[in-house]
């Protein structure tokens, strides 16, 4: 009985951060009632700006949510206005279905905001930019979904992609005092994909699952990343988890990560074919990278930078990297080519990696 009780308050005495708090598919408290955006005037026919329609859709359910389906069809949406989610709804896209910005000459804009809301799922379909029919030159902030200061959300089988900006946002609203983080977010089995900056950003926010996910062929604008976590001077951003996710073919780097973090984990991740690292910290701590795979990627498979600290990279596969410098069909090289940790960083701990053979 006495080991009993001692196991007992042994198991109480563990702390939050030791449970698992990721789930790649979370409850979402959803309301129960339903509307089809063609009831209220959305047409689909890729001419229409359907914006005011799906709009009233969304503002005709209660206060307790509820589903805003969208039928098979091409919606233009005017991304200078976008579309804003409530509490406790489901925007629910036919796999048929396409949200299109209509061309706008803005250096900010948004498909679908989730502000300062709790409780909202994103699913199905396709979210289409104006890259290549964007009618400015400045700016670089156009978003096919801007998640800020939002609670218990859930985005999956989305494909977003020809953003002026990024595919996805995640992150605050507010600074200082006011600041008011995203928290308990999950992105599963989306592609972000041909997006300007970056395929998706992380500012200040926690409990963020990246997972089953693909980043792909970012190019336009710096820095060009399948992932960046780049919270920076705007607040923390801490217990993120990146899993099982394929970052190829970007400009930039496959994986980004700035200052202002902490636990943060990047697990069994394919990094491939990207021009920059596989993945790169900049003065960023407290990391752990393990069991990704990353090749043929233009510079290291991993690397450490400016004061990164308390990092472990360890049970990776990395081979063939430094393309830029090294032809990827050719052994040597070793650590150096897979990978790079600068002068400044500290505690960096590396072990049972898999390198290309010397």
């Amino acid at each position: 009985m006495i080991a009993a009780a001692s196991l007992a308050l042994s198991a109480v005495a563990l702390p939050a951060a030791a449970a698992s708090w990721w789930n790649a598919n979370p409850y979402i408290s959803i309301g129960k009632a339903s509307v089809n955006v063609k009831d209220k005037g959305a047409r689909g026919n890729g001419t229409h700006d359907d914006t005011a329609a799906i709009q009233a859709a969304i503002d005709s359910l209660p206060d307790t949510g509820g589903t805003v389906y969208v039928p098979a069809g091409r919606y233009m949406i005017n991304a200078k206005k976008a579309l804003r989610l409530h509490s406790h709804q489901r925007l629910k896209l036919d796999p048929d279905a396409e949200l299109m910005v209509i061309p706008n000459d803005a250096g900010r804009y948004h498909v679908v905001k989730v502000w300062n809301v709790n409780n909202v799922e994103i699913v199905g379909g396709r979210m289409t930019g104006d890259r290549s029919r964007h009618q400015g030159s400045g700016g670089e902030w156009g978003y096919g979904i801007n998640i800020q200061g939002a609670k218990n959300i859930f985005v999956h089988n989305v494909k977003l992609s020809e953003f002026w900006g990024d595919g996805m946002w995640i992150g605050a609203t507010g600074w200082g005092s006011s600041l008011r983080r995203s928290n308990y977010v999950t992105v599963n089995n989306i592609v972000s994909q041909h997006n300007r900056r970056q395929g998706l950003s992380i500012g200040p926010a926690q409990h963020v699952y990246i997972v089953n996910s693909t980043f792909k062929d970012t190019r336009g604008t710096l820095p060009e990343a399948g992932v960046d976590i780049e919270p920076q001077d705007q607040g923390p951003a801490n217990t993120v988890r990146l899993e099982n996710n394929t970052m190829s073919g970007n400009r930039g780097n496959g994986i980004e990560l700035h200052y202002n973090i902490s636990d943060i984990t990047i697990k069994s991740n394919n990094l491939t074919d990207n021009h920059g690292f596989g993945v790169l910290a900049v003065s960023a701590p407290h990391l752990n990278v393990a069991k990704n795979k990353a090749t043929r990627n233009g510079l290291a498979g991993v690397g450490m930078s400016g004061k990164t600290h308390d990092a472990k990279i360890h049970g990776n596969t990395l081979q063939y990297n430094s393309t830029r410098y090294i032809s990827p069909t050719r052994s040597g090289g070793g650590q150096t080519r897979d990978i790079q940790i600068g002068t400044s960083t500290y505690s960096i701990s590396q072990y049972n990696n898999t390198l290309t053979p010397k």
